[in-house]
């Protein structure tokens, strides 16, 4: 024991003690550690794996530079939004430009910069340390045993991966899936029988899966929490999104609208696209609300509200395609589409556009909504907390905004995917915006599903349509403050089920009016009007009728006076052809919304004839 108490040595061990306690740091702050016990022992294996393989830490010393460089990130994360470094956050810093990132952290730049210089100083020093030492070295035979034991590990990792493991009684066949995964997953996926196994195939052979008795009890997600070598984990995972958005997109790379403005002239002119975010149509003063959570709205002139709107789907990764492309609403449960969204239409008529975000842009349920986003000019994913954790409010995209708009292009589009009112609710809107009481606000981890929090639940929704409102009237206010004629679509992409009445239901996914029934509106300038009386005229004619999600594409092309080969302007509530048209939604098959009933306090959609069936 004694050598292991020269300095040198005795400092190489503590650096990795600590750096191996990065996933513990939330504990300092008071907050839960998420498997704590299976992270240590993962971090054990790794480390010894590591030695085993290398012998001695100066060989494989090198291989901890990302993890040294990604230290002062990660800790600010866990600090501040209570999680790690993700497949979304190394999106935001492989597409971040350093001018970029040091507006976006303001005076926190500094810091950061000295923790990097800190850390990077940390890792050369921990090197001369490593190769000063000899003591570390293993040279017994139980080396021998341990990569023995690593080989088989590995080949039975392999054959799990390669040939699957039988899927009978595993905890991955029961294991719950996130809050609405198993709804998407339920209209997206065919059912799996109970002796199915969990696996892909790349060679060609046919051997039986994996026994589960054999499988290895190492967890995928505990692995990628582990540090450092977890970070290999993540960035396995972010190849592996970025090769899916490069699919997706893939199909429609070679697509054209051939889009031109039908009358253009040298006058900035400006369009915006809000997306909300499981904003509900009945919780908006705007819409007959008793409570008033739209004050800020509500003093607005040119806004028209559109009181009959309908999204076709109950989540966000299905819905916002239909909004921003021609993708039919019948086809929303397919991943991809041919065409592009209306970002490229306008950026071929010539106006420059911004995908601004305050969502995810890598992931499972984000992903086939980034292979649009991927269109604009300007990309920004502002959100670095996440949607259950805390993250940042949706005011973080009024700056990007204000750059925005203060760009010398005369011609802009600008799409803002805000969070809304996304669950945690609490967590959407500032203390100050905390109006109904009692509220989930400072609540640690509230549990939807809990009905004795039906109040506080309701409170903190309405709160956070109220944070809406604010949000919301700042960009207009900005819009105004710009000068130039502007037009701005606000549409939210689902609704959301409160535990109305009798309802035992909460959050979204149950086939209710209430999922399907959103807020939209529009907002024009004086001098958009006065540029565009016709449009303007159509729009208060329509303003009643019965629209769908289907229709915003053909509506925000409108606006911009946009025209292109096989347009279809009787979808545009702005253009004199404008006719209505059959709306359904995912409602056991696709049910006619307008020929259905809706059964009980929770108001599920029932079609009165037969539902179409869905295509596979």
């Amino acid at each position: 024991m004694r050598h292991l108490l020269r300095p040198a040595t005795l400092f190489l061990l503590l650096t990795y003690v600590c750096v191996s306690a990065v996933p513990f740091v939330p504990a300092l702050l008071g907050k839960p550690v998420v498997r704590p016990w299976q992270v240590l022992g993962i971090e054990l294996l790794a480390w010894m794996a590591a030695w085993a393989v290398f012998k001695r830490p100066a060989r494989f010393h090198w291989l901890l530079i990302p993890a040294f460089l990604a230290l002062p990130t990660e800790i600010y994360l866990l600090t501040y939004y209570g999680q790690g470094i993700s497949t979304h956050h190394l999106g935001i810093i492989a597409e971040t430009s350093p001018m970029e990132a040091m507006e976006f952290l303001g005076s926190k730049v500094w810091l950061m910069l000295a923790v990097l210089a800190g850390s990077i100083a940390w890792w050369f020093m921990t090197l001369r340390a490593a190769r000063a030492t000899r003591q570390l070295d293993w040279n017994d035979s139980s080396r021998i045993v341990a990569l023995v034991a690593l080989a088989v590990g590995g080949a039975v990792w392999g054959y799990g991966h390669e040939f699957g493991v039988s899927a009978q009684e595993t905890q991955a066949a029961t294991r719950p899936l996130p809050p609405l995964a198993h709804l998407v997953k339920a209209k997206t996926e065919a059912p799996k029988p109970a002796s199915a196994s969990v696996g892909a195939g790349h060679t060609g052979l046919d051997l039986p899966p994996l026994a589960h008795w054999a499988r290895l009890p190492v967890d995928f997600e505990a692995f990628a929490r582990s540090w450092p070598f977890g970070l290999v984990a993540r960035g396995a995972d972010y190849y592996k999104e970025r090769q899916h958005l490069a699919e997706l997109g893939k199909r429609s790379s070679n697509f054209r609208f051939g889009a031109r403005q039908a009358a253009p002239d040298a006058a900035p002119e400006t369009v915006v696209l809000v997306l909300g975010e499981s904003s509900r149509f009945d919780r908006w003063s705007l819409n007959g609300y008793t409570r008033e959570t739209n004050p800020q709205l509500a003093k607005e002139a040119n806004l028209v509200t559109l009181p009959d709107v309908i999204t076709a789907v109950s989540a966000t990764r299905l819905s916002i395609p239909v909004i921003i492309s021609r993708k039919p609403s019948m086809q929303s449960l397919k991943d991809g589409f041919a065409e592009k969204s209306f970002i490229t239409a306008y950026k071929e008529a010539g106006f420059k556009t911004y995908w601004l975000s305050n969502q995810i842009s890598f992931g499972e349920y984000d992903t086939p909504v980034s292979v649009f986003a991927k269109e604009a000019d300007v990309i920004q994913f502002l959100n670095l907390g996440g949607f259950t954790n805390n993250s940042n409010l949706d005011e973080i995209l009024l700056d990007p905004l204000r750059i925005a708009l203060a760009d010398a292009s005369p011609k802009k589009l600008i799409v803002l995917h805000s969070l809304g009112s996304h669950w945690n609710y609490s967590q959407r809107y500032p203390k100050a915006f905390d109006k109904w009481q009692p509220s989930l606000k400072g609540m640690d981890k509230p549990v939807y599903t809990d009905v004795k929090l039906k109040t506080h639940l309701n409170n903190s929704y309405d709160s956070s349509i109220l944070y809406t409102d604010w949000f919301l009237a700042q960009v207009i206010g900005k819009l105004k403050g710009a000068g130039s004629r502007s037009a701005m679509v606000y549409v939210a992409d689902h609704g959301q089920l409160l535990y109305d009445g009798s309802c035992k239901l909460g959050f979204h996914g149950h086939n209710t009016k209430n999922d399907f029934h959103v807020p939209a509106f529009v907002w024009y300038s004086d001098a958009y009007r006065e540029r565009y009386p016709d449009k303007v005229g159509q729009l208060a004619r329509h303003r009643g009728a019965r629209l769908a999600t289907e229709n915003m594409f053909h509506t925000l092309l409108d606006l911009g006076d946009i025209r292109y080969a096989g347009e279809h302007l009787e979808r545009s509530f702005v253009n004199p052809a404008f006719k209505e048209h059959k709306r359904y939604v995912d409602s056991y098959g696709w049910s006619n919304y307008d020929n259905a009933n809706f059964k009980g306090d929770c108001r599920e959609v029932i079609d009165r004839g037969t539902p179409l069936r869905r295509e596979k």
